[in-house]
């Protein structure tokens, strides 16, 4: 049964730096993989999407302080977030998907979903 765990959340002050591991286990994805977040009462956002051979897609809130990428070889994608700001707060899940090679950024294009790893930025 395929699975996605994602690990690396935690607290981390405003401007500093985090970085997200979602390993995936149970099947190879070659596919699009990418980051959503989802904070209490808000609905989950696309952060980030990668293709299969590296293609990446950002929203526009974190263009160019977080960086998508892949280990195809380990099955593992990676959230690297610096400069990190408190609306960065949030619920982080690591998505796959099965049909799409490119990157999407809407949640519907994913069929797989990790649990999710916390992430709190304080000020």
């Amino acid at each position: 049964q395929a699975q996605l765990v994602e690990s690396g959340g935690g607290l981390v002050q405003a401007g500093g730096s985090l970085r997200l591991a979602c390993a995936a286990s149970g099947r190879t994805f070659s596919g699009a993989m990418g980051w959503f977040r989802q904070a209490p009462g808000k609905e989950r956002e696309f952060v980030a999407a990668i293709s299969g051979s590296g293609s990446t897609l950002y929203a526009d809130s974190v263009k160019g302080r977080f960086t998508i990428s892949r280990d195809n070889a380990k099955n593992t994608v990676y959230l690297q977030m610096n400069n990190v700001k408190p609306e960065d707060t949030a619920s982080y899940y690591c998505a796959a998907s099965s049909v799409y090679y490119s990157p999407r950024y809407t949640r519907g294009d994913y069929d797989y979903w990790g649990q999710g790893t916390q992430v709190t930025v304080s000020s």
